[in-house]
């Protein structure tokens, strides 16, 4: 029988594949009928989905198994490999969608490198402080950490991907809290950052078009306006309990990308207030689930990893329940493990195989 040291958490691979196979129902459910119209075949965008699942399943049975310590001496390889993909979107085989160069094609498919930059730059960080618990305590210290996620960000803002920048530098606020690091030397990291984000919205147009129609959608109805309109919408009709499961009125083509970066509107609309309720009673489950195995765990490495993989998809989670809430400026970003999309599925998945691991080097659960 196999001891509690060798099983971990259970409740992450629970709830991580329940999860993914629920988002492969919303995925089709969400596009089938936009699948149908522009490339006639309703299972257009599930069968992508599945494939980035099955391709996830393995990515998280291969990081569930292998010696996690290890990762920390591949650290500055994960993220001089980050770099490079983050540039590589910049040359001809970057890929434009709607303005944005984000993506890179590899002929056969595509891939996102913002979505792999976000956890290079946790194995960077768990790494880099567990080399030297005590460059916590200085500035200069803390400065290599500060700059890579920077650079990080900065690279991403160009493609430009105001979410994802917005998500790693949160990211890297939450891995400096987590790793001990003075509150003073916090402040004076986050108060830049607060002076910076007006200065970038004002810096592009779109940014201030956004802004505008997060104050006021219906000053625009057809035009900013028009996607966050059509989410409230899906969230009003689906009331209490929703429409029921495919009966989304929403997804017929009124709600852009309601695959993707709207699918929690579908969601709500589908299954009402008490059935997004229950889905982010799972979330909050998974958080404490996350955290309590980085607390757990026996090492440094070990907890900076865990909770920092918790922490980025939390920070996803609600950056993009916001925007589509309405809460704060509309801005592309997936749902992770649900939304369309599978750059994000893979990697999300690998990571929470990750998490996993670590959950098995801590205490009996």
């Amino acid at each position: 029988m196999l001891s509690n040291k060798k099983r971990g958490d259970l409740f992450i691979p629970l709830i991580v594949f329940s999860v993914a196979i629920f988002g492969l129902v919303m995925v089709y459910s969400s596009s089938k009928y936009s699948a149908e119209v522009n490339y006639h075949d309703k299972f257009f965008y599930l069968t992508k989905q599945i494939i980035g699942f099955l391709i996830g399943t393995v990515g998280f049975i291969f990081f569930s198994v292998i010696d996690y310590k290890k990762l920390e001496k591949l650290r500055v390889g994960f993220l001089i490999f980050s770099i490079i993909l983050l540039a590589v979107v910049f040359t001809p085989l970057g890929v434009e969608n709607y303005g944005a160069k984000r993506w890179i094609n590899l002929g056969v498919f595509t891939i996102q490198p913002s979505e792999i930059a976000k956890f290079s730059y946790i194995i960077f960080v768990s790494g880099y402080f567990n080399k030297n618990h005590n460059r916590t305590e200085s500035f200069l210290g803390v400065l290599p950490v500060v700059l890579i996620g920077v650079l990080l960000a900065v690279l991403i803002m160009l493609e430009p991907n105001m979410s994802i920048t917005v998500c790693v530098m949160a990211l890297m606020v939450c891995m400096l809290f987590l790793s001990g690091v003075k509150l003073k030397f916090l402040f004076f990291l986050i108060l830049p950052l607060l002076i910076l984000a007006p200065v970038l919205i004002i810096a592009e147009p779109y940014r201030m078009k956004r802004l505008m129609a997060f104050l006021n959608p219906w000053a625009s109805p057809k035009g900013e306006g028009y996607q966050l309109i059509q989410s409230l919408y899906a969230l009003g009709s689906g009331g209490w309990f929703g429409v029921g499961l495919f009966n989304s009125r929403q997804k017929f083509r009124f709600l852009p990308f309601a695959e993707s970066d709207f699918i929690l509107s579908v969601i709500g609309e589908e299954f009402g207030f008490v059935g997004t309720s229950l889905l982010f009673l799972v979330f909050f489950l998974l958080l404490v689930r996350g955290m309590r195995a980085g607390i757990k765990c026996k090492n440094y490495f070990g907890y900076l990893l865990a909770t920092g993989i918790t922490v980025i998809f939390i920070i996803q989670v609600c950056v993009n329940a916001l925007v589509v809430m309405g809460s704060i400026p509309p801005t592309g970003l997936p749902f992770p493990l649900i939304s369309a999309g599978n750059t994000s599925l893979i990697v999300y998945m690998s990571a929470f195989g990750l998490l996993y691991n670590v959950s098995k080097d801590g205490e009996n659960f």
